[in-house]
C-alpha cells in the first residue's frame, strides 16, 4: 500500500463566534430594549399623569 492510497481525515474547524449570529442576536436584544423603553415612556407620559 503506497502513501497516496490511504484515506486521510481532514478536520475543518469553524469559528465559534459566527459574526452573522452575533449580529442577529444583538439586533434582537436591541429591539427588545427599544420596545421596553417605549412602553416605559408611554406609561410615564400618559398613564402616570392620569393617576
Amino acid at each position: 500500500m503506497s502513501q497516496h492510497d490511504r484515506d486521510v481525515d481532514i478536520e475543518s474547524r469553524e469559528k465559534k463566534s459566527d459574526s452573522s449570529k452575533v449580529a442577529s442576536t444583538l439586533i434582537k436584544y436591541v429591539t427588545y430594549l427599544i420596545i421596553f423603553f417605549g412602553i416605559l415612556w408611554f406609561l410615564i407620559n400618559y398613564i402616570l399623569p392620569m393617576l
